[in-house]
């Protein structure tokens, strides 16, 4: 580390500490200040007890040798009671260390879990600007880094540092008293030689532990990347290449392991060094007094034990002072993410959406991802009540950009957007996101049963009307067939489901959520035209007595919306229904005529309005789902 960085890298671990103490001494928990206060007494007694065992060892040391001196209480209990009260001190000092230890679990425990809840929550209040430019990996690893530096810095810190600087002040004061000055000063220049010593030997020792890291993580990444491209580096007869990087990567791992390991032997070394040379000058001292007839051999026998009892600890104090510099590090990076600012916020007072009929208006709106890329530019466009409205257009033209901004993942730049009249940036986010329900193109499950990502859109909702919307998602005979059923898990990201049995999961939990607004953003795009054409069932059935936006490449899934809107470079080019849009021949008539050439625009598939291959079977078995939004009751 360099001077220039030493402040700031002081600034930041007294900005960590600062920022956990709230947590250790919370104003509205008084029942966590008596802990900490207990444990904080407990701590005390335990240093007391321990600095004061070595005097019982020196009593039954001089009784047993004869040369005991003074009378009273220890002259009384003898060398054999003595021993016995040197090992009821010793054992005092384990339990009063144990108790410290019992009582403030709770509190260590209970400030790493807020602190946990805290940044997750966070987390998920920041923008999908911050969550697109961030790694989920490097994300979760903050958060576990940040909290096991807390669990350390409370163990380590406050449990196991702070003993021992009370400790090393008690020892020192009981030498300069008992014996003279001169016993004080070579303790004292002895810990801080060696406190000194450590703290540089470790600093340097950093560095190296930094560099062996990065070529573990160099190695580690290069074997899994080998691994996962198993076929291609068969497919290129690639596996000496492989190993010859690997080698590599293990070559510089092993040379930073060994500069590593040499640094390792020579701080032990240097510690030892610099403790013995104190140990051997105190008990030199303590011989000459022994023979001077100043001290006794229990005197002798005493400065031995306070030295032994003071090294031992020291002898962690590298491993200690690094941990603890690396915990502080992870925990300045989690209270970094904490500190991160929510870009989307409610304003003060927000109230909840209200939504009546369901009417969406974008009112001249504008916005781009970087102010100097605009993506939507004056656009204005009404959805009715009640309607489906498609939007299609090239790549990049802002479809999947609007359904992002009534969702309010971003805040529009310039103009309104309103539901029902009211500007969503002026009511409560929850609310907003309760009313709408999204079938994205790439349905993404957690890791769990079937049951439980179709109830994730209402968990309180009951097992029929789980089934129901399973039912009308037409996904509800297939999960039958599986042995485990609706307990059937789905793997990683649903990764154990197909294409078109995630998609109508991913519609059977919007179908539960039952909201008044649906965004259907490319929802069947990824699929092959005969899933495509069954989910599109579902998908109608879904839509009716709703508001919907239908984003689109496919025409022919969005031919019978009741209106069609042309985006290009994030303006509106023509709007109209599919045959109004087709007699124009402009550019919608331009891109149904290029799809019908390719195969994948109009064809004899293209069921008409409200009409599926399936219409009886789909009416009786989606009936709860046809009318108004509220046909489903919430239960």
């Amino acid at each position: 580390m360099t001077e220039q960085t030493r402040p700031s890298e002081r600034r930041s671990a007294a900005r960590t500490i600062r920022r956990v103490a709230p947590y250790l001494w919370p104003q509205d928990e008084p029942w966590v200040k008596v802990r900490v206060v207990l444990s904080l007494m407990f701590l005390l007694v335990a240093r007391f007890v321990s600095v004061a065992t070595p005097f019982l060892y020196k009593a039954a040391v001089d009784a047993l040798g004869g040369h005991a001196r003074g009378d009273g209480w220890l002259l009384a209990l003898g060398a054999v009671g003595l021993t016995v009260a040197y090992g009821a001190a010793r054992l005092g000092a384990i339990g009063f260390n144990e108790a410290r230890d019992a009582i403030f679990v709770r509190v260590g425990q209970g400030a790493i879990r807020k602190l946990a809840l805290e940044t997750f929550t966070h987390i998920h209040r920041l923008s999908m600007r911050y969550h697109i430019t961030r790694k989920t990996g490097g994300l979760s690893r903050v958060i576990e880094r940040g909290v096991k530096g807390v669990d350390f810095l409370l163990r380590f810190l406050l449990l196991s540092v702070g003993p021992l600087v009370i400790e090393l002040t008690l020892v020192t004061i009981i030498f300069a008293v008992v014996f003279d000055w001169r016993y004080a000063a070579v303790v004292a220049v002895t810990i801080w030689l060696y406190v000194t010593f450590t703290f540089k030997v470790t600093e340097w020792r950093v560095g190296i532990r930094r560099k062996m890291n990065e070529q573990d993580t160099d190695a580690n990444q290069k074997a899994i990347d080998s691994l996962l491209n198993f076929e291609t580096v068969k497919y290129f007869g690639a596996e000496a290449r492989e190993a010859a990087r690997y080698d590599k990567a293990m070559a510089g791992y092993e040379d930073a392991a060994v500069r590593t390991g040499l640094s390792l032997s020579f701080l032990n070394f240097g510690q030892g060094l610099i403790i013995t040379i104190g140990l051997v000058i105190v008990m030199v001292m303590a011989a000459m007094g022994v023979q001077a007839g100043k001290l006794t051999v229990g005197d002798f026998v005493m400065v031995n034990a306070y030295m032994i009892q003071i090294t031992l600890p020291l002898n962690f104090l590298g491993t200690v002072y690094r941990e603890i510099r690396q915990a502080l590090v992870d925990m300045g990076e989690m209270f970094d993410l904490l500190g991160q600012p929510a870009e989307v916020v409610d304003r003060p007072g927000a109230e909840a959406l209200n939504v009546a009929g369901g009417e969406i208006v974008l009112d001249r709106v504008s916005f781009g991802y970087e102010a100097a890329r605009g993506i939507l530019k004056d656009v204005s466009l009404t959805v009715g009540a009640g309607q489906t409205v498609a939007i299609v257009g090239p790549s990049g033209s802002g479809k999947s950009t609007i359904g992002r901004l009534l969702f309010r993942f971003y805040d529009v730049t310039g103009g309104a957007l309103r539901i029902d009249g009211q500007d969503v940036r002026e009511i409560s986010q929850h609310s907003l996101h309760d009313a709408i329900g999204v079938v994205p193109q790439d349905t993404v499950l957690f890791n769990d049963t079937i049951l439980y990502n179709i109830a994730y859109g209402r968990p309180e909702a009951r097992r029929e009307e789980l089934i129901a919307a399973a039912k009308a998602a037409k996904i509800h005979d297939f999960i039958m067939t599986l042995p485990e059923g609706y307990e059937t898990k789905v793997g990683e990201r649903g990764l154990k489901l197909s294409g078109g049995e995630k998609q109508r999961v991913g519609i059977a939990r919007t179908l539960l959520k039952n909201p008044p607004i649906l965004l259907l953003d490319e929802a069947t795009s990824a699929l092959d035209t005969q899933t495509e054409r069954d989910i599109q069932e579902s998908l109608k059935a879904m839509g009716k007595g709703r508001t919907v936006i239908t984003i689109a490449h496919r025409l022919s899934t969005i031919a019978d919306a009741d209106r069609i809107v042309v985006l290009e470079a994030g303006r509106i080019l023509e709007a109209g229904t599919h045959d109004e849009l087709l007699a124009r021949g402009g550019r919608y008539a331009a891109m149904w005529e290029r799809q019908s050439a390719e195969g994948d625009g109009a064809d004899a598939s293209v069921p008409g309005p409200g009409v599926g291959p399936e219409g009886e079977e789909e009416s009786e078995n989606a009936r709860p789902f046809y009318g108004k939004y509220q046909a489903v009751p919430k239960s």
